[in-house]
């Protein structure tokens, strides 16, 4: 997966999405700097909701709260 330079500005901007680190980083970018047609559209809920344990621990409390 390939994220647009708005999203991974800071660094590495493609990820393999069969290695777990590299997902979960890819989802912690999408969550914290994306927009909601970001999260449509990079992000998905089956993903989202099977990783959740180790994604809340990533990011701020406002995300985890929404």
């Amino acid at each position: 997966m390939d994220l647009p330079l708005p999203l991974a500005w800071s660094g590495l901007r493609t990820f393999d999405l069969d290695d777990v680190k590299l997902l979960l980083g890819m989802y912690r970018i999408v969550l914290t700097t994306g927009l909601r047609d970001n999260c449509i559209q990079f992000l998905d809920g089956n993903v989202l909701t099977s990783n959740w344990a180790r994604l809340q621990q990533m990011v701020g409390r406002g995300i985890r709260l929404a």
